[in-house]
């Protein structure tokens, strides 16, 4: 059996020692070392090349969201983040897990065993189906390296066909070409295919990486008080023009580890009179977990901002980071993006976002609007919010033209009830494929319940997504 390394990421020694505890229970892993700040972590992933590092969001001296952007720039390794619930970690973990991070864990709360034994659950879990996509990643590409070696080197499989037939030979020769048609056409995993190449700051020699920390640090400081200097009350929506000192942060940020995406700058939102108006036909359901963080903000940036349909989302994660993650979301994308409110009235161009804890609900109200309905029963499929729930909700709104997508994450929620849907005569059903998945297995589940119109890489998914929503516009 094979064991795991994994590092350890932690400033405090007590919570580094609760969660090697934790790992350890479980013999398919090891912790192969620890460490206590981001500088350090950077090293002692350099020299033993784990298969595996959790990562500690809140560090003295590089602190995880930057240790992390350096480790992903050299060597693509599974990170799963430990967060606080404080602001800060709040903010952090949602970019982290934009930066590449597998998934994330809230700290456990060393008062309460329960709460421990459920953390080391989740992180254990998580630890599996990490090192298991990397094993799917490592096996397709070994595929395709083995099928680039035959188009390459044809004489040499015609030199060990020696002694077969013409006809023999001929049909081998066709093999790989259906390979090559059946391949999707889309680019490797962003978490790969953006951190692979050889940045600067993946050059810089170990001894140089004190200093790349403090010059970070300062010009991270510099920008910071050349926003205070300049800042100003939030415009209003239909105000809001592209911010050119938040590409400034992001900059210093991302210094370095400069092979990573060029900073964004914030795109205005386009007011449309159908936004004000609570009046649509036509509505966009979703539901993701993990690996989702990342691919919403790639879906949602396809929206335009007079997009004519409101938005639903589930997205598996605890109370109060979806509240960070729809102000993240939000700061990206043309159309609006918000953490639901029981009681919300729906409107075209604004995404929704199930706030953590909670069910929701789509309901239509006796004025005819439809508006969000949160719950707190029990949870479904092991999910509190559940894109079960979420789906079923829509089941009686036949009037509305209802698209339903379901995004990378672990397990199969939402699957029984895109079947529902689909079986009902919904509008469109899509699910994005393994070749772009964090972890392809809430889109496999739809997908071998047969309900799933259009099974696609992701930017294409979002492309086909917007057009089947506009196409009669």
């Amino acid at each position: 059996m094979s064991v795991y390394q994994v590092l350890v990421v932690d400033d405090s020694a007590f919570m580094r020692k609760i969660i090697t505890d934790l790992i350890q229970q479980d013999p398919s892993f090891r912790v192969a070392d620890t460490a206590a700040t981001g500088v350090e972590a950077v090293e002692k992933a350099r020299s033993l090349r784990p298969d595996l590092i959790t990562m500690d969001v809140e560090m003295p001296e590089l602190n995880g969201l930057d240790a992390l952007k350096i480790i992903m720039a050299e060597q693509p390794i599974p990170i799963i983040m430990l967060s606080g619930i404080n602001e800060t970690g709040l903010k952090e973990t949602i970019k982290a897990l934009e930066a590449g991070a597998f998934d994330f864990i809230r700290k456990p709360s060393v008062q309460f065993r329960q709460d421990i034994y459920e953390v080391g659950t989740e992180l254990r879990n998580q630890m599996k189906e990490a090192v298991q996509m990397m094993e799917r990643r490592a096996r397709r590409a070994a595929e395709k390296d083995e099928v680039a070696a035959w188009i390459a080197s044809p004489s040499e499989v015609s030199a060990s066909s020696a002694g077969k037939k013409n006809k023999d030979a001929a049909v081998h020769h066709k093999t790989p070409e259906k390979t090559i048609a059946q391949e999707p056409k889309s680019a490797p995993p962003e978490s790969v295919s953006k951190n692979i190449s050889a940045p600067r700051s993946a050059k810089t020699k170990l001894e140089d990486i004190k200093s790349i920390t403090q010059r970070l640090a300062q010009e991270l400081e510099t920008a910071k008080k050349e926003t205070e200097k300049k800042a100003r009350p939030k415009a209003s929506k239909k105000e809001k023009e592209p911010d050119k000192r938040s590409s400034l942060v992001i900059q210093a940020e991302h210094e370095a580890v400069a092979s990573l995406e060029a900073a964004e700058t914030k795109k205005p939102k386009r007011l449309d009179v159908s936004l004000s108006s609570g009046t649509f036909s036509k509505l966009v359901a979703i539901g993701c977990s993990t690996g989702g963080p990342r691919a919403l903000k790639t879906l949602l940036s396809h929206f335009p901002g007079d997009f004519e349909a409101p938005i639903v989302i589930v997205q598996h994660m605890p109370p109060d980071f979806t509240r960070s993650l729809a102000a993240r979301l939000d700061s990206f994308s043309e159309i609006h993006v918000v953490e639901a409110a029981h009681g919300m009235l729906l409107k075209a161009g604004t995404a929704y976002i199930a706030p953590g804890g909670y069910h929701m609900r789509v309901r239509e109200n006796r004025h005819a609007e439809y508006e969000i309905v949160l719950g707190s029963e029990d949870p479904v499929n092991g999910h509190r919010p559940s894109v079960d729930t979420l789906f079923e909700s829509l089941l009686p709104y036949v009037a509305l033209e209802r698209h339903i997508a379901i995004l990378t994450g672990m397990g199969s929620d939402g699957a029984r009830m895109m079947k529902r849907l689909y079986e009902a005569g919904v509008t469109s059903t899509f699910a994005e494929n393994e070749e772009t998945c964090v972890v392809y297995g809430m889109p496999r589940a739809a997908a071998e319940l047969g309900c799933v119109n259009q099974l696609l890489p992701l930017e294409e998914l979002a492309d086909r997504l917007v057009k089947a929503v506009t196409r009669n516009g």
